[in-house]
């Protein structure tokens, strides 16, 4: 397959995919929309291929010979801290929770509808590249620091590993410090979608988040869970 790896003003986006006639579609449905693409079908050379082309944006397969998309996502994430978008299982919630765990921004259920794969994409890179519009660019609470300027945040003075998904998450919920912010409100700010009252990609990202702004996970002080509503960023008293 022809691969496409001169770098432009184009976004890029690297397919990691074994089924040909799929990344084919994929590929050039995504090209006639403006996007620079490179495919790669073999699994073994995942990570290599994310680390070293450093894309805008990665769509990987769950399923891939050489190695699964989940190794290669846990791995990647090392180096590399664009947005990961994975391809799942349409009822396989399982394989979605374990994506965000090992560190994938969002899924989309196969078969794949190339409108909906295309605005998840947009969503992930607008987040990525733009930041956050108007407001404080900086939040400060005690010892943790949020940058939406840098997309970074720190801990005590050290940076925190985060991934694109969870800074988004994190940065959304501290503006938002004080106030209870519904799942449906949360699905909709970062999704662009409603949500449907089962999916726990929100769940996952903020049991995530917890331990790395050194809130204790069973006992949490600055992210709380309100029970059926949805999640409050306590404000320092």
């Amino acid at each position: 397959m022809e691969e496409r790896v001169e770098r432009n003003d184009q976004d890029h986006v690297l397919i990691i995919e074994d089924d040909e006639r799929l990344a084919e579609l994929t590929r050039d449905y995504l090209e006639a929309n403006g996007f620079q693409v490179t495919v790669e079908a073999d699994g073994a050379r995942g990570v290599e291929r994310i680390v070293s082309l450093q894309p805008d944006l990665v769509i990987l397969d769950l399923m891939l010979p050489g190695e699964d998309g989940l190794s290669i996502c846990r791995r990647a994430r090392n180096d590399y801290a664009g947005p990961i978008l994975m391809l799942t299982a349409r009822t396989d919630d399982m394989d979605q929770v374990l994506g965000l765990e090992m560190g994938a921004d969002d899924y989309v259920p196969k078969p794949v509808q190339p409108r909906v794969l295309l605005a998840r994409m947009r969503a992930l890179m607008r987040r990525t590249e733009s930041g956050e519009s108007g407001g404080e660019a900086r939040l400060t609470f005690n010892n943790l620091v949020v940058d939406s300027a840098t997309r970074e945040a720190w801990l005590e003075g050290d940076r925190i590993d985060l991934t694109s998904a969870e800074f988004d998450l994190l940065w959304l919920l501290a503006s938002h410090a004080g106030r209870v912010l519904t799942r449906e409100e949360i699905f909709s700010e970062l999704r662009g979608i409603k949500y449907d009252g089962q999916d726990r990609s929100i769940d996952v990202r903020v049991s995530r988040i917890r331990p790395k702004i050194g809130d204790d996970p069973n006992h949490p002080h600055r992210i709380k869970t309100v029970r059926s509503k949805g999640y409050l960023f306590v404000k320092d008293g």
